[in-house]
């Protein structure tokens, strides 16, 4: 089952497969090196991401969409550099960490890497599992035990190389975005509205919080180590000329598909404020409340069915990479490889155990409080993939001429401070409202 032993590579089974270096003109030259960010974007638009832009849109209507903006601005950076790292020194996070630092220290590293990816697996199977129930009724506890099917999906997927895999992510970002598109058709926002949502205004003391929210659920600590392994799937020159054009297309990559990102998010906050903000129904907190009143606010049968097929979508894409990820970091630290169907069911058991727990224990109806309590668990494990990244791309030893820039280097700790501080707040006021509550992590049977 374990083979330890030479893994050098990253993602060794579709390391290199896609050849850049053949001579290609036009957009077949883009195209090679399109899809490594579409399968990262899609951590910006799971279902973890849905609650605080529903919140943001019904309680403020469209006053936050420039946190939005900025906080895809911040993310399409850190990517950068992510991406940067692997194209230049053809190591992943993961990697480069193990070859850098001293055993303790990438020790507690793994470890922290692993909790996030449990962590945002938990997200995911909830997200499914809740778009599952929205969609056909069944019960929560059923969509919960329907997601182990989807680790048999991604298997069969890997089969067919990494571009299939590449191609199946694009399609169910394009089921979310059109999803999303008819659904801002059907409420019909007042674009002079929506326009004045991306000037910055003064944030009162609730909206700063889930601006907070926003913000601080921006980058996941896995999606660091995943850009960084997935760029090694192209095979390029090792010449300057074509480790600058990677670094290029790879940035128009990321680009395209952080803003194709940030269009879900906006549409779902501009889909709150048209439909909730604009009617009086301020107090929409939870997904499950706002697909109840999408039929009866918009006067469409449709527009619900599109928005649980959005979330199962949102669900299925992101626990495909995060399973991708998964396997980067075990492999990337440990220089372990494990059999991946072990690999998904371990992670996916992992999640389910408190999914179903929360469920048997305490109901329906704290799915979304557990939903966010993954959401603080991934906050405190950011900064643990952040700060190294930023290192590793400063490094003029190891990176050379390709090493960023002063400005980019202020710009991207200035990031780093403002993500983790925010992300620690987040933790520190959660924390505080579970320890004032009754019952486990404030939840009352």
């Amino acid at each position: 089952m374990l083979q330890q032993n030479l893994i050098d590579n990253s993602l060794s089974d579709v390391h290199e497969t896609v050849d850049t270096t053949k001579p290609r003109k036009g957009i077949k030259r883009f195209l090679a090196y399109i899809g490594p960010a579409y399968l990262v974007s899609v951590g910006y638009m799971d279902p973890g991401n849905w609650a605080t832009d529903l919140q943001g849109g019904a309680q403020f209507g469209y006053k936050l969409i420039w946190v939005l903006l900025m906080s895809n601005l911040m993310a399409l950076l850190l990517q950068g550099l992510s991406a940067r790292l692997g194209i230049v020194r053809r190591r992943d996070l993961a990697q480069a960490n193990r070859e850098t630092y001293p055993p303790l220290v990438n020790f507690c590293l793994y470890v922290m890497a692993e909790i996030a990816i449990a962590a945002c697996d938990l997200a995911e199977v909830l997200g499914m599992a809740l778009g599952i129930h929205l969609l056909t009724g069944l019960p929560l506890i059923w969509g919960v035990g329907i997601t182990v099917l989807d680790t048999f999906l991604l298997l069969w997927l890997q089969r067919f190389g990494i571009r299939k895999l590449e191609a199946f992510i694009i399609a169910l970002v394009l089921v979310i975005g059109v999803s999303f598109l008819i659904e801002i058709f059907l409420v019909k926002p007042v674009l002079a509205d929506v326009m004045t949502g991306f000037i910055p205004t003064k944030l009162n003391k609730e909206a700063l919080y889930i601006a907070v929210g926003i913000i601080g659920a921006t980058v996941m600590p896995h999606n660091l180590y995943l850009h960084s392994a997935l760029v090694q799937t192209r095979k390029i020159g090792n010449d300057k000329a074509s480790i600058k054009k990677a670094i290029k297309y790879n940035l128009i990559d990321s680009t395209i598909a952080l803003n194709a990102a940030f269009f879900v998010n906006a549409a779902i906050l501009i889909l709150a404020a048209s439909a909730f903000f604009a009617t009086g129904n301020t107090g929409v907190a939870k997904i499950e409340d706002a697909h109840k009143l999408l039929a009866p606010l918009l006067g469409s049968k449709m527009a619900p069915i599109l928005f649980a097929v959005a979330l199962i979508a949102a669900g299925q894409s992101s626990t495909v990479t995060g399973t991708l990820a998964g396997q980067i970091v075990m492999e990337g630290y440990l220089k372990i490889r494990i059999n991946p169907l072990l690999r998904r069911l371990i992670t996916r058991l992992i999640a389910i155990i408190p999914a179903v727990l929360v469920i048997l224990i305490y109901g329906d109806s704290k799915v979304d409080a557990l939903l966010v309590f993954s959401q603080v668990i991934l906050s405190v494990q950011l900064g643990f993939a952040v700060i190294p990244l930023i290192h590793f791309v400063s490094d003029k030893k190891e990176m050379g001429e390709f090493a960023i820039k002063p400005l980019t280097k202020i710009a991207a700790w200035l990031v780093a401070g403002i993500l983790i501080y925010l992300n620690v707040n987040n933790l520190v006021v959660q924390g505080i409202e579970i320890f004032k509550s009754p019952g486990m992590l404030g939840w009352k049977t």
